[in-house]
């Protein structure tokens, strides 16, 4: 499970051979919510509203690198670092 991205004690990480539909892990603290890269929406868990926000945020500025990440992922090729939110 690479960490592929942190800001503001938010994790973002993404497993290889991972299920369909594009997404990605985001922790901060106890909680962890998955999120769909196509409409950036919450598939599962949850994270505190601020936390949310920044994860959308970030996100919605690396939409295309995260989809890019995605296809690596899933032919198992080495994932790059993206940016973080600053």
């Amino acid at each position: 499970m690479p960490k592929i991205s942190e800001f503001f004690g938010i994790a973002i990480y993404m497993y290889f051979d991972d299920h369909p539909p594009a997404h990605f892990h985001a922790r901060y603290a106890e909680f962890e919510a998955v999120i769909q890269i196509d409409d950036l929406s919450v598939r599962r868990g949850s994270l505190p509203p601020r936390a949310l926000g920044l994860v959308v945020e970030w996100a919605t500025l690396h939409q295309s690198e995260l989809a890019s990440a995605w296809k690596r992922a899933q032919a198992g090729q080495p994932l790059s670092k993206i940016e973080p939110l600053e």
